[in-house]
């Protein structure tokens, strides 16, 4: 019989740790800084995973898990996790809970890390948290590979991104399959993931197909933002929080529809802010939505009220500027100016104040009491109001991108 090799113990080990070796914080101590206690755990669980990289090649170690911890360690709101934390909390979730949330919120931050760099390979950015994103590290790590003067990355630098953000997954999912709990816990647990995986995907492909086809549907803008935001960054995180606190089926329900409310409030509200938001305050340029021919309910909404009323000069000067990279000053003032025209924002900010309404009404319904439920109620509120409301409260929403 052959003895194990060192790599697999090694592995065997960096599991074992990130499964049962957290630190011993008590809620309260969590509670007072959500964020913070993440952090911690994202590095001890990097340093466990990078360990286990380099047992297997330093060259790997090096340039991709320990760019990947790097990465994943940065900035970053850790929206996803205090969800997640606020949930449990709130349905009732004490120290024994603690370990899990942890782990669980962790691995959040994990999948979190593989989507944006995922995205910045898709979108051919450069910059992400206002550091260079990682095709463009790796570009400037091995520069002769990058073939001179070429658009996008260089083949080497996005297949490389490509390989850190499906590692990325990995730590995700290895954590999660990792974590100690109660077999009907654990069932619940696994059921959340597995769908936030699949609809995270499938949102992605939503909002491909819909610049690639120039979309001007309503209905498949709003399809797109449930799955690659409303679900993924508020509904599943809730839904997760709850079912490690043992929340009945009834205030889960309640919980994740007041999530999903949310959710798509926030995504629209960002639509809004990619146009006309200050970038002063939203962190982003303005109008990379309208550059990138996103396919926003924004854009769609315009079209439908534009040929409702006849507006041909608004249509003829959308199909014009969507999509025009080089989208000048000037040229996005002409597109402001034709959006406002039909109403549209108006209209998105009357739905977005709906949907704010209703996700407080299925908060109420969730029965929840307590500061944890008041926090909760508060980081609902956060994320679909404007930057400068979000401010006097919290930090903004999430400035690496919640929606993506």
């Amino acid at each position: 019989m052959h003895a194990e090799s060192v790599p697999r113990r090694l592995l065997k080990t960096a599991l074992r740790k990130a499964a049962h070796t957290s630190p011993n914080t008590a809620a309260a101590a969590v509670d007072a800084d959500v964020s913070a206690a993440v952090n911690r755990e994202l590095e001890l669980i990097c340093a466990e995973f990078v360990e286990y990289s380099r047992s297997l090649d330093a060259i790997f170690a090096t340039d991709v898990a320990e760019q990947l911890a790097s990465f994943i360690r940065g900035s970053g709101s850790r929206i996803r996790p205090r969800f997640l934390w606020w949930a449990m909390r709130a349905c009732g979730g004490s120290e024994p809970h603690v370990p899990g949330a942890l782990r669980i919120a962790a691995a959040l931050e994990l999948i979190q890390g593989c989507a944006l760099i995922h995205d910045d390979v898709m979108d051919q950015s450069a910059v992400r948290r206002g550091r260079l994103s990682f095709h463009a590290q790796m570009e400037l790590r091995y520069p002769a590979a990058t073939p001179p003067h070429a658009p996008g990355p260089s083949p080497f630098a996005h297949s490389a991104a490509v390989l850190a953000g499906d590692l990325a997954l990995c730590w995700a999912d290895d954590l999660v399959a990792g974590v100690d709990l109660d077999p009907p816990v654990r069932a619940d647990i696994l059921r959340i993931w597995r769908a936030m995986r699949t609809e995270m995907v499938a949102g992605q492909y939503l909002d491909l197909h819909g610049q690639a086809t120039s979309s001007r549907s309503a209905v498949q803008a709003i399809r797109t933002v449930c799955l690659k935001t409303a679900r993924y960054t508020v509904e599943r995180p809730l839904a997760l929080g709850a079912a490690l606190a043992g929340a009945d089926g009834a205030t889960t329900r309640a919980l994740t529809a007041a999530g999903r409310c949310a959710g798509i409030a926030f995504q629209l509200r960002d639509d809004l802010l990619g146009v006309f938001g200050d970038p002063e305050v939203t962190g982003k340029p303005s109008g990379d939505d309208i550059r990138s021919g996103k396919a926003t309910y924004l854009l769609a909404l315009t079209h439908s009220r534009a040929r409702a009323t006849g507006a041909t000069t608004v249509i003829d000067l959308l199909q014009d500027y969507r999509g025009s990279t080089d989208l000048s000053g000037p040229a996005l003032s002409s597109v402001r100016e034709a959006l406002q025209s039909t109403g549209a924002p108006a209209q998105v900010e009357r739905r977005i104040e709906r949907l704010v309404r209703a996700s407080e009404r299925h908060l109420a319904a969730a029965h929840l009491h307590g500061p944890a439920a008041h926090h909760l109620a508060e980081l609902l509120r956060q994320i679909a109001s404007p930057p400068q409301q979000a401010a006097t409260t919290a930090a903004p929403a999430d400035p690496d991108g919640a929606a993506r």
